[in-house]
């Protein structure tokens, strides 16, 4: 019998209790900064793990006879990040695509 333990809860970003905020500003810009660098920690292992994840289906598709690449997926991809986060969603989708993309 396997036992499972809850989820940590997700970490919220926003102060749950603005009474209890910092009213120093050096307080205020070191606290956010600190939650900045948390967050691009985690954003660089999410896209490392995208690589991965993407070399594992290029090889896939390599290994079946298809192409390493999926444009039609990619479009999806980049529709998916303007809708989310507007023009520059498109940038941002291109550039992570051209990193998980590898070597040809």
């Amino acid at each position: 019998m396997t036992t499972s333990t809850p989820a940590a809860p997700a970490p919220t970003l926003a102060l749950t209790d603005p009474a209890a905020a910092p009213t120093d500003p050096a307080a205020v810009i070191a606290g956010a900064r600190s939650r900045i660098d948390d967050l691009d920690r985690r954003i660089l292992d999410l896209v490392q793990q995208r690589m991965a994840v993407s070399a594992e289906v290029q090889a896939a598709r390599i290994g079946s006879g298809g192409t390493r690449l999926a444009l039609s997926r990619e479009l999806e991809i980049l529709a998916r990040y303007r809708s989310a986060l507007g023009p520059q969603g498109t940038e941002v989708a291109m550039q992570l695509l051209q990193l998980c993309r590898g070597r040809a």
